[in-house]
């Protein structure tokens, strides 16, 4: 899992290890169940770059592996679950859909003071500004937003029932729930006025589309590029193959409408890809069309191609994918407002609110 980081350490809590890990605790219990995992000295590092959970490299001996934990303090109700993302990449082990090993899922809480799992590393870029986009070819743009869809497509063909998760959410409902569920965690997280939120909140859940064909697919719940590990080949004569090697970040993933990935996936897209306020913004660096990619319609139909959901209009689901990235927005704002977020970039997180709900209010009036 190549990335940058913030924060670098050995020894334990007592040593200067990151903020959210006590390594002292951490290796006595990793050496009580995992011992190959637990080598002295227990190292860890903060990845730089998720704005919700927390994700640490640790090095032991000649281990690396991946740790996962929940953000630090306001942490809201239903969200961050560890278990849950522990279970569906264990699930999702065994399908086409390219996913870390699972290794070990801890929901003690003494340990470290949240629950938290372990992952394998996998190798790979995560892809999250125009900094590493803009030195790519043409082709290789293209080829990485198409590895992008064609993994979609391949996540929402996976049968719930075939890899155990027949009971890993309500698929009827679903997206009235999303609304509802959106604007409590909204209701959690205000700091401040926030014109037209109330106004979006109340036209999506007056609109909500009648469930159909495609209810009851597992729904990522924050697909995007910069939520992918991927590699991107070079060669002497012509640059080489794009794969996506890992799909990250599961913890709002559940039995729903794959529209709803689609809505957010262009949210962030074109949406934001289009905003200035998304320039050199650590939530979304305007990666999309203006960065050198495919337009957003290119996306669905790529998609399309390779799947059997019927993609229909997606306004609403647009607007919904603006909803909620807002309400992201305005919780991350306001851990940052309380000094509970790790790493640089939180105090500009906050600027995308505004246009977020603008967009999300003109698409969710669109015939």
């Amino acid at each position: 899992m190549t990335d940058s980081a913030v924060a670098d350490t050995g020894g334990g809590a007592g040593a200067g290890a990151p903020r959210g890990l006590d390594l002292d605790r951490l290796a006595a219990y990793l050496g009580a169940r995992r011992p190959e995992l637990a080598a002295a000295p227990l190292r860890a590092r903060l990845i730089a770059g998720g704005k919700s959970n927390l994700t640490y490299l640790l090095r032991s001996g000649g281990h690396e592996v991946v740790l996962r934990r929940p953000p630090l303090g306001h942490v809201l109700a239903t969200a961050h679950d560890m278990a849950r993302e522990h279970r569906i990449i264990s699930a999702l082990a065994p399908t086409a859909v390219p996913v870390p090993e699972a290794l070990l899922f801890c929901p003690d809480t003494d340990v470290i003071g949240a629950p938290f799992y372990l992952m394998e590393k996998v190798d790979g870029e995560v892809f999250r500004g125009r900094s590493q986009t803009d030195p790519l070819t043409d082709g290789q743009r293209r080829d990485l937003a198409t590895a992008m869809m064609d993994t979609l497509a391949a996540l929402h063909a996976v049968e719930p029932a075939s890899v155990g998760l027949a009971d890993f959410g309500r698929p009827e409902g679903f997206l009235g729930r999303q609304v509802r569920r959106w604007a409590g965690q909204l209701d959690q997280s205000r700091s401040r006025p926030l014109p037209g939120v109330d106004e979006l909140r109340d036209a999506l859940a007056g609109s909500v589309p009648e469930g159909g064909a495609n209810a009851g697919r597992i729904v990522h719940g924050d697909y995007r590029l910069d939520n992918l590990l991927a590699t991107v080949g070079t060669g002497p004569t012509a640059p080489g193959p794009v794969s996506v090697r890992a799909v990250l970040d599961w913890e709002m993933a559940t039995l729903g409408d794959p529209l709803a990935d689609l809505g957010l996936l262009l949210t962030y897209w074109s949406v934001l890809g289009d905003s200035d306020a998304a320039v050199g913004n650590p939530i979304a660096d305007g990666l999309g069309p203006r960065a050198g990619f495919p337009s957003g319609a290119e996306l669905i139909d790529r998609y399309a191609g390779r799947s059997d959901v019927d993609v229909g209009p997606l306004h609403w689901h647009i607007a919904l994918g603006c909803f909620k990235l807002a309400v992201i927005c305005e919780g991350i704002h306001y851990r940052h407002t309380l000094g509970q977020t790790l790493g640089g970039g939180f105090d500009r997180i906050g600027e995308l609110v505004a246009p977020l709900v603008e967009h999300g209010l003109r698409a969710v009036r669109e015939k």
